[in-house]
C-alpha cells in the first residue's frame, strides 16, 4: 500500500521500535512504515488502517506490537473476531494483561456479553492499573446492558473513581456512561446532571455530552448554511417579463 513520502519509521514509539531490532534493518523500517500508517489512520479510516495493518501482520507477524497494532485495527474496524484472536496473540507474546478490557469488549462485539462478564471478575482484573480497571468497569456495563440489565450496569459504573472530583483521562467517559445508562433507565433528571458533570470534565471532546446535555434540554441546533440555503429558496422568484419585441413569454 503506498506510503507518503513523509513518513519515515522513526514516528513510532521507542518500545516498538525496539521491538523491531530483531529484524533486518530494511524489513524493520517497512514494518514502522506501516505502522506509522496504522496509527495515522486508525480513528479517521479504520478500514484504511486494517490494509496497512495487514501488511505489516504479513511482513512481521512474530513481533508483538505488530499483532497488536493488528488487533486495533480489526476492532476499530468491528472485525471483533480478528481482534480478538490478534489480542490473545499479543498477550501470549509479553505476558502483558493491558489488552484484556479491550479483550472483553471483542467479546461483547461477537455477542457475548457473559464472556465479557467473566473477564470482568477474572484475577487478571487486579493486576490491571487504575485506568485499566475503569476500562473494565465500562466494559462490564456495557455487557449488562446488552443483556438488558439497566439497573445492574448503573450499580455497576457507581465506584470511587465515579464520585471523586479529580479529573482524570478516563473521568469523561466514566460519568458519560453513567449518564447514558441513567437516561436509558428513564431517571432523565439524574441524567442531566451526570451529562453536565461529563461537560466539565470533557477537556478533549472524547465524548458528545454537550450535545446529549444540549437535547435534554430542548435546544436544537441548525447548521448556518443550511438556514442560508433554505432562507434563499423561500424568497418570492420574479416573474417572468414578455419580451415585447419578439412576443415571447420565457420560462424558468
Amino acid at each position: 500500500m503506498p506510503i507518503p513520502e513523509d513518513v519515515t519509521g522513526d514516528e513510532i514509539d521507542k518500545d516498538v521500535r525496539q521491538e523491531l531490532q530483531s529484524l533486518p534493518k530494511t524489513l524493520a523500517d517497512d514494518v514502522a512504515r506501516n505502522l506509522v500508517m496504522v496509527a495515522r489512520l486508525l480513528d479517521e479510516d479504520p478500514e484504511g488502517a486494517y490494509g496497512y495493518s495487514r501488511v505489516a501482520l504479513r511482513l512481521a507477524s512474530r513481533v508483538a506490537a505488530v499483532r497488536e497494532a493488528a488487533g486495533f485495527a480489526a476492532y476499530a474496524s468491528q472485525k471483533y473476531g480478528e481482534a480478538l484472536a490478534e489480542f490473545r496473540a499479543a498477550k501470549r507474546m509479553t505476558g502483558n494483561i493491558d489488552l484484556w478490557p479491550v479483550m472483553a469488549d471483542c467479546e461483547r462485539g461477537l455477542g457475548r456479553p457473559e464472556k465479557a462478564l467473566d473477564m470482568a471478575g477474572a484475577p487478571e482484573v487486579h493486576k490491571l492499573d487504575k485506568a485499566g480497571q475503569v476500562e473494565m468497569r465500562l466494559v462490564a456495563a456495557g455487557a449488562r446492558r446488552d443483556m438488558g440489565q439497566l439497573d445492574a450496569a448503573i450499580v455497576t459504573l457507581q465506584s470511587p473513581e465515579l464520585a471523586a472530583n479529580a479529573v482524570q483521562p478516563w473521568t469523561a467517559r466514566l460519568r458519560y456512561a453513567y449518564a447514558d445508562a441513567l437516561l436509558a433507565a428513564g431517571r432523565e433528571s439524574e441524567a442531566r446532571e451526570w451529562f453536565a458533570k461529563a461537560v466539565e470534565a470533557d477537556r478533549d471532546g472524547s465524548t458528545d455530552a454537550s450535545d446529549r446535555l444540549a437535547e435534554l434540554d430542548g435546544v436544537e441546533f441548525m447548521d448556518a448554511l443550511v438556514e442560508d440555503d433554505e432562507n434563499d429558496n423561500d424568497e418570492t422568484p420574479a416573474a417572468p417579463k414578455a419580451d415585447e419585441d419578439e412576443g415571447e413569454n420565457h420560462k424558468d
